[in-house]
């Protein structure tokens, strides 16, 4: 009888708004995702409450990973941060620490990313500008120097030579008394996510998964407090993905990652509890909140079903979050302060665990020190002033959000059916199938920005308003010449035949089926470079060409 009285009125609501005045834009998420006017339980018709929501810190967590969620404890605030030298980035660590930052997030600059050392022809005229230059132990310990490596996390941003740098913050901590098993934190080390999106690898397919495997292998083994893996959709999110793309696809790598290592010999349930994630918190507010629930609850059922973890922690998804860099502009720079607040709240009110907020004028440059204190207020009046942190995934029951997760799972189960389809993730990056995907969801966006079916302002919208120039964190050239000297010093310096010997036998282990770990632990440990380990690795792995897609 309710059920047919509320039809009615839904009835005469219909007749009410097919009458009235509508938006001639089309009801669609960015992502393309049709959207009804109105939600009602007819939405969710046959919808289990068990089977979709459950409670939080219970199968399948689309409500949050821990029974109390926020009401235990905030999120980690983990500013992404690095510039210069390393003495630079570790005073703004110490900034950021004293004004209320959790966690240590490092940005390295793009030498240090594509493997070669500060004093590389290569390297020229990029020493230090979009992140802190690491070159080798001496500059990893500068890095960290004053800080309780056994009371923090620390995420690094690194992915072909994740290993290295990994190396080098295992030896920093054991050189100030930090043993393997208290040193906590996170590693990109994503490597499939670079063919698919953000395009920093070096090696082949092959070698660059068994770099990754022996790291989540070593973690598993030694180091209980650390993610030797952080499974990266926000790279595939910023290179134009659709929120469906970047959610089936970094959840697809993910299950690549899982095989590699259970074929490496590890039980699922020694290491899926410390694998992380990543996702990309954009613009569009449910849709976002709606991608993040569907992760967990898909991870989830993965875990469990498909391989067999029985360990609850195997089946819980922990990401971390950033807010969409390619949503800044650069018209009309403070209002980016507002697309970020926006940003952040979709991925509190989504459930993540850690969360950076960009600064307002990272689309210019790297962040000032004005902007990241504010980014980081940002957070903390989300954490303190909304009472957001009240209620456990506030947003449950909601006819729209409840039949939007519904539908991001759907749309990520077809992909999943079409990668498995191909022969899997490698066959897909060979064959182009993410790269075509995600150009045809950016060019479409694009096309609908063009056309002004998709508004965002300052740029194709409300224009008019003040546009005077903004600080910038400005990189000298003195940056440059610095670190190439303090490298020239440290090679002048160590042992030179310790050198050469720790490299032999890195090419001799990376030739066999030993894990590389213990040997890039023994070299960094005497001094050889990111750029001399990464030389001696090509000579045995060779470096990977893409083919062009069309």
């Amino acid at each position: 009888m309710a059920l047919r009285r509320t039809k009615t009125i839904r009835e005469e609501w219909e007749e009410h708004y097919r009458g009235g005045k509508q938006s001639p834009r089309e009801g669609a998420t960015i992502s393309g995702v049709p959207l009804q006017p109105l939600y009602t339980p007819e939405d969710l018709a046959g919808w289990d409450y068990e089977e979709k929501l459950g409670y939080p810190g219970h199968f399948p967590y689309t409500r949050g990973v821990y029974h109390s969620m926020y009401r235990g404890r905030p999120w980690t605030i983990r500013q992404f941060a690095g510039y210069g030298s390393a003495e630079e980035t570790n005073r703004r660590y110490k900034f950021l620490l004293a004004h209320g930052q959790t966690g240590l997030s490092v940005a390295f600059d793009m030498p240090t990313l594509m493997g070669y050392d500060s004093d590389d022809p290569l390297s020229r005229g990029e020493v230090g500008h979009c992140g802190v230059a690491i070159d080798s132990l001496e500059d990893m310990e500068t890095l960290l120097n004053g800080m309780r490596l056994d009371s923090i996390t620390t995420s690094m941003t690194i992915n072909s030579p994740a290993a290295i740098l990994y190396a080098m913050y295992i030896a920093a901590g054991e050189k100030t008394g930090v043993s393997l098993d208290r040193l906590g934190g996170t590693l990109q080390n994503d490597i499939l996510k670079e063919y698919i999106a953000q395009k920093e690898y070096i090696f082949p397919p092959e070698p660059s998964m068994r770099l990754v495997v022996d790291t989540i292998v070593f973690a598993a083994r030694h180091m209980p407090r650390w993610n030797a893996v952080s499974i990266s959709g926000y790279h595939i999110r910023e290179a134009g993905s659709t929120a469906v793309q970047e959610l089936a696809f970094t959840l697809a790598d993910g299950m690549a990652y899982v095989e590699a290592a259970m074929a490496a010999g590890l039980g699922v349930d020694e290491f899926a509890p410390r694998l992380s994630f990543f996702f990309d918190s954009h613009i569009d507010f449910f849709e976002e909140i709606a991608k993040f629930r569907a992760a967990r609850r898909l991870w989830a059922r993965i875990m469990r079903d498909r391989y067999g973890a029985r360990d609850p922690r195997s089946w819980m998804l922990r990401f971390h979050t950033q807010t969409a860099g390619v949503s800044l502009t650069r018209q009309q720079v403070e209002n980016n302060v507002s697309r970020t607040a926006v940003e952040a709240m979709a991925a509190v009110l989504g459930g993540t665990n850690s969360l950076h907020t960009n600064a307002m004028d990272e689309v210019l440059a790297l962040p000032t020190e004005r902007a990241a204190q504010i980014a980081l207020r940002t957070q903390q009046i989300l954490a303190h002033e909304t009472g957001i942190t009240n209620t456990i995934d506030p947003l449950g029951g909601s006819y729209f959000v409840e039949r939007l997760t519904d539908e991001m799972e759907a749309g990520a189960r077809r992909y999943f059916d079409r990668i498995e389809e191909q022969g899997g993730v490698l066959a897909c990056i060979e064959n182009g199938f993410f790269q075509r995907e995600i150009a045809d969801a950016a060019f479409e966006f694009e096309r609908k920005l063009e056309a002004g079916e998709r508004i965002v302002v300052g740029v194709n919208e409300y224009r008019e308003g003040d546009d005077t120039p903004v600080p910038t964190l400005r990189i000298g050239p003195e940056t440059e010449a610095a670190q190439v000297h303090k490298l020239s010093a440290l090679r002048a310096r160590r042992d030179g035949s310790s050198v050469q010997i720790r490299l032999e036998e890195l090419k001799t282990v990376a030739r066999g089926r030993e894990n590389l770990m213990p040997s890039l632990i023994a070299c960094v440990k005497a001094y050889v470079t990111e750029g001399e380990i990464m030389g001696a690795l090509k000579e045995v792995f060779g470096v990977y060409r893409e083919q062009s897609i069309y």
